[in-house]
């Protein structure tokens, strides 16, 4: 069992940046593959980033030059860093876990997830 926390969502201006972290607990974090999601209302949550066990990255094309994914894995702990922030990035952001080592971009292959926080970016 894995247990994911996610925190840092919140209220920022088109342009700026925020960092969102996922706490996990329940196992070691290690050797695990680690993803975030999105989802905006009347959306499908979507793949936004996700990170392997070699620390390779993968991105939606959306996001692409813009996020970076990280994990520490002696935290057992993943960030989400969002920059150039812009209004159709709003949504509830939501960490996903599973085990590798194949980082796939659809939400029922993952095991895991936390309880989402919210991100709003204003005009």
């Amino acid at each position: 069992q894995v247990q994911l926390v996610e925190s840092g969502g919140g209220l920022v201006q088109t342009g700026g940046s925020l960092t969102l972290s996922c706490a996990a607990s329940g196992r070691s974090f290690f050797g695990y593959v680690m993803g975030w999601f999105r989802q905006e209302p009347g959306k499908e949550r979507e793949f936004v980033a996700g990170i392997g066990w070699n620390s390779n990255t993968y991105y939606t094309d959306s996001v692409k030059g813009r996020f970076t994914i990280s994990r520490d894995n002696a935290k057992n702990t993943v960030y989400l860093q969002m920059n150039s922030l812009k209004p159709e990035d709003t949504a509830v952001y939501y960490c996903a876990a599973r085990r590798g080592p194949r980082v796939p971009s659809t939400t029922e292959d993952y095991d895991y997830w936390g309880q989402g926080t919210q991100v709003t970016v204003r005009s």
